[in-house]
């Protein structure tokens, strides 16, 4: 990752403080709307830069990826003293786009099937040597001989689907079969033992029993729908149809599985997390939040789950932009940037955050922060998400179609509070 990234990552962050800096007791309105709006601006450009830098260091992780599997490769295919036999690559033997086209090609249009020196080939396209003559690309002049090309890549509209299926954040079970797992619970904290009388007997009434309870997790299906496409789209396409489609409809999936366990009612679908929480905190305002409130929301949750290594905030992106701009009584921001080359989050408050876009704007009523122990919140996977291709139903064209099985529900309603809007 180049040095030049990560300066302009820490200026950004600099500049938007200085921008809220300025903005004083004794700033008019449209100085300070000026501010904040520059502000803003600031940190969309630090939010695409965040992701520059990670498309950045994937990208380089795959290139060393594919170099380690092509220099494995030219190692195989060195000659062999003792059979006097060589490859083209090892005798200097020059080889051609029409050759590595074919093999392109016959790999099913994967460019992780060819050497790096045949990508290179393919990627520079056919090299003819310089020729002048009078026929041009026009149609009957020649025109109709150049082939339309497209872009070996796809442009990919994407969408952050959330943290509710990370095992980093819930407490996942997995489980071959969708039978109904109950989970008993216990809450004894509000039975408080007594002191003792010298001489008397013990109470025996039972009204300091035990006592417990249970939760549900079933398996509630969801699917994609078929989606169709023609034999020969399937044949023609520079693409493979079905591993692109597959994708596309496992994020159809991954979204579904999200937004059902982040505000599932529990009613024939998962108890989302949301839904779940008990109130921690009511804000004064419809559409905004204070720095107070958060550490109201903090201390709403007992002592005991905050050490949990699972504890953290949830909200979802547009909180968050709000909440960058939240300074504590001594003027300091309540949150701080991490260090992606250490592996550091941001934090807020000292705890971690997840972005989880099924949750609710900054509005009336609308319930926008969570924060406590998500380990007390229990997804179960039954299997794994399956993407099936038909051929013999629809044929000639195909159909393919995805399934997930799940639920999630919170074991513990003290675990985890919200913040809701006035």
């Amino acid at each position: 990752m180049s040095k030049e990234l990560l300066e302009k990552r820490a200026k950004l962050v600099a500049d938007a403080r200085s921008a809220l800096d300025d903005i004083t007791k004794n700033t008019d309105d449209a100085r300070a709307a000026e501010l904040e709006k520059r502000h803003d601006d600031i940190m969309a450009e630090f939010d695409k830069l965040e992701k520059v830098i990670e498309r950045e260091e994937r990208t380089a992780a795959a290139e060393r990826r594919l170099e380690e599997r092509a220099e494995a490769e030219r190692r195989a295919n060195r000659p062999n003293p003792g059979n006097g036999t060589a490859n083209g690559q090892d005798t200097g033997e020059e080889v051609d786009y029409r050759t590595v086209f074919y093999r392109y090609l016959a790999a099913g249009a994967s460019l992780d099937e060819l050497t790096s020196e045949e990508r290179s080939v393919l990627k520079a396209g056919v090299q003819a040597k310089a020729e002048f003559r009078a026929q041009t690309t026009s149609s009957t002049a020649g025109g109709y001989t150049v082939p339309t090309e497209l872009a070996d890549f796809i442009v990919k509209s994407m969408k952050a689907w959330g943290p509710m299926y990370d095992e980093d954040v819930c407490t996942i079970i997995a489980t071959a079969s969708g039978n109904p797992m109950k989970i008993p619970t216990v809450d004894d904290t509000a039975v408080p033992a007594v002191k003792h009388t010298e001489g008397t007997a013990l109470t025996d009434d039972g009204g300091s029993d035990v006592t417990f309870g249970q939760k549900s997790l079933d398996a509630y299906v969801y699917d994609t729908e078929f989606v169709r496409f023609s034999m020969e789209l399937a044949q023609d396409s520079i693409f493979n149809m079905e591993s692109l489609l597959g994708g596309l409809l496992g994020e159809r999936l991954g979204r579904i599985a999200n937004n059902e366990l982040t505000v599932g009612d529990g009613a024939g679908d998962p108890n989302g997390v949301v839904t779940a929480s008990t109130l921690g905190k009511t804000a004064a305002a419809t559409a905004a939040i204070t720095g107070d409130e958060i550490i109201d929301l903090v201390h709403s949750v007992d002592p005991a789950y905050r050490q949990s290594p699972k504890v953290r905030f949830m909200f979802n992106d547009l909180t968050l932009a709000a909440i960058r701009k939240l300074k504590d009584g001594n003027g300091a921001y309540i949150w701080s940037m991490g260090d992606i080359q250490k592996g550091v989050p941001g934090n807020l408050l000292g705890y971690r955050y997840s972005i989880n876009q099924a949750m609710a704007n900054l509005a009336t009523g609308n319930k926008t922060m969570l924060f406590g122990d998500f380990g007390k919140y229990f997804v179960r996977k039954v299997g794994s998400p399956v993407i099936g291709v038909l051929r013999e139903r629809f044929w000639p064209d195909l159909g393919i179609a995805g399934l997930i099985r799940f639920d999630g529900e919170l074991g513990d309603t003290a675990a985890v509070k919200h913040l809701i809007q006035a």
